[in-house]
């Protein structure tokens, strides 16, 4: 029951990956979760270029070899040609979990009409739950916390709110969020296993 919590960390980008410019995916979902989590946790990071083959067989290693999870991809979920990561996510899942994706569409369309253009998938694979997030810093901030007033008070839900519970229900080891920057939703009925 003590085993440790692991999250892979994934950032899909042609030229981030061979250098052109330096990733700010997964230095921006480091500062997130280290901001939204009480629980210890170990990341996997991985930056790889958007090859769908590769992409498949980074995701299929974090979750069945490192034993990650939940696994967070940043980028290539747009519309255009090499953006392939919502068909590599969803070619090595076991469940598809599609309130996920409408809820990051949901929140993107309060800041500009093309998030609907966004293909955003979320999956099962054996213990893990894997989330596509956007590409941009800010964007993935957003779609975690979801949107919030001047006082703090929650506008529109984002979807860690509901990763918890989930990872609950699929096996996971039970995590623990801020609530100062996302209060996690479980029923009143789900309680921490002995020793948590």
């Amino acid at each position: 029951m003590n085993e440790p919590l692991r999250i892979g960390l994934v950032s899909i980008s042609d030229r981030a990956s061979s250098g052109t410019y330096a990733d700010q995916g997964i230095p921006a979902l480091e500062d997130w979760l280290q901001q939204a989590l009480i629980t210890p946790f170990q990341a996997e990071t991985r930056l790889i270029p958007d090859d769908r083959p590769g992409i498949e067989a980074t995701l299929k290693a974090l979750v069945d070899d490192a034993g990650c999870h939940l696994v967070l991809t940043t980028g290539g979920t747009g519309p255009a040609r090499r953006d392939v990561t919502p068909e590599a996510t969803l070619a090595v899942a076991d469940k598809e979990m599609p309130g996920f994706g409408e809820q990051m569409r949901q929140i993107g369309l309060h800041f500009v009409p093309t998030a609907i253009l966004s293909r955003q998938v979320a999956v099962i694979r054996r213990q893990a739950l894997i989330l596509n997030l956007p590409g941009q810093p800010k964007s993935i901030r957003e779609t975690l916390e979801g949107l919030k007033d001047a006082g703090g008070r929650v506008l529109v839900p984002g979807i860690f709110a509901a990763v918890p519970y989930c990872l609950d229900l699929i096996g996971a080891p039970w995590m623990e969020t801020d609530p100062a920057v996302v209060k996690a939703f479980r029923p009143k009925s789900a309680q921490p296993p002995a020793g948590n």
